[in-house]
């Protein structure tokens, strides 16, 4: 029997007034796998992300997590549904009046009963694995903005959810930076089995950290598969994208 998938999307559709940005959007994403949710600005990327965790309902279809609807879910099942769910935002969405260390810390305090000493343990070793560690007491505006990248992930990652969305990890970073991110994606996705669903203009990126990536336009799945198979797609604009390499 197959296993349950980490996330399914039924036929998703949302407008914002008379612009419909989603139209009829189905995916299915097993566990432990990478996609990459590819496409041009204004596609519906983000909106999708954001379905997913719940920040925004969807005026037809279902979202799934690992099995739970989140349709018509009270505010404490979305809010035990969202434990499972780490989101990278793609400004890092650090608080700026508390340290970094603080900001890792903030959902272990707020979603778990660990004593005080406990929880900067686990909030100095989340930032260990992301390179950070010795910037526990450091304020967010001090950081560069791959430092600022690292910290939301390492945030993101502070209750060891299955399932990590990532928003734009290569917006705003120089290519080194943007290669040192994705190779902390990757040894998220390969150590943990975690779920990781990204949003990118950036196709190096989606080629690195992508077992699977889905082209969206106008709303809709242009093309789906791996790297290789997009490269072969018969559509001319799925073609075109996946050879600017340059994206970001």
């Amino acid at each position: 029997m197959a296993p349950e998938a980490a996330v399914r999307l039924e036929r998703l559709t949302k407008s914002f007034g008379t612009l419909r940005v989603l139209d009829g959007v189905t995916l299915e994403v097993p566990p432990a796998q990478g996609y990459c949710i590819l496409g041009r600005s204004g596609t519906g990327k983000s909106v999708l992300l954001r379905h997913i965790v719940g920040l925004i309902v969807p005026d037809e279809g279902r979202v799934f997590v690992e099995g739970d609807e989140l349709t018509g879910l009270s505010s404490r099942e979305m809010s035990r549904i969202r434990r499972r769910i780490g989101f990278l935002f793609q400004n890092a969405a650090l608080f700026d009046s508390i340290s970094v260390g603080e900001n890792v810390a903030f959902p272990l305090r707020r979603h778990t009963t660990l004593p005080d000493p406990a929880v900067r343990e686990k909030a100095l070793e989340k930032l260990r694995q992301v390179g950070l560690d010795r910037d526990f007491d450091t304020m967010p505006a001090a950081l560069s903005g791959g430092m600022r990248k690292r910290a939301g992930l390492a945030r993101a990652m502070a209750l060891d959810p299955p399932i990590l969305l990532v928003d734009e990890p290569s917006a705003g970073l120089d290519p080194v930076t943007s290669a040192e991110i994705d190779a902390l994606l990757l040894d998220v996705k390969r150590s943990r089995g975690t779920t990781l669903i990204a949003v990118t203009h950036n196709v190096p990126s989606a080629r690195a950290i992508g077992d699977v990536l889905v082209f969206l336009h106008q709303g809709r799945i242009l093309a789906q598969g791996a790297a290789s198979e997009l490269d072969r797609s018969p559509e001319p604009m799925v073609q075109e994208f996946m050879r600017s390499e340059g994206s970001g």
